[in-house]
């Protein structure tokens, strides 16, 4: 997966919005003001996605390519690898899993907002 690819899905997410809040390298993806995804720009290696715990734990120790999230929640974060050892479609499963996660943790208000978008 390259940079184009992963901007491109996750922007054409409902709600999304994209920045960079940390640094000038460092693109974030949020649902509503909640972030669900970031990744450096400058070197392409990984994305960081929200996980459930449990799942997190499960896709470290079955997936070579997934870590705990570096500067993030080891809970709740993972840094997926996109050097070629997590296939897109993988990816792409779990960045929607990632965007649902944050969905569903949001206030009544904002899920309104959401689906009237």
């Amino acid at each position: 997966m390259n940079i184009e690819e992963y901007r491109n899905y996750c922007i054409s997410k409902k709600g999304v919005t994209e920045g960079f809040p940390f640094d000038e390298t460092t693109l974030v993806f949020k649902v509503m003001g909640k972030m669900f995804a970031l990744a450096g720009i400058a070197e392409f290696n990984y994305i960081n996605l929200k996980c459930e715990p449990t799942k997190a734990i499960e896709l470290r120790e079955e997936l070579e390519g997934i870590t705990p999230a570096y500067h993030m929640s080891k809970i709740h974060w993972n840094s997926v690898s996109t050097l070629g050892n997590i296939s897109n479609q993988l990816i792409y499963q779990l960045i929607d899993d990632s965007y649902n996660l944050v969905v569903s943790s949001l206030t009544k208000k904002l899920k309104t907002d959401l689906q009237q978008l």
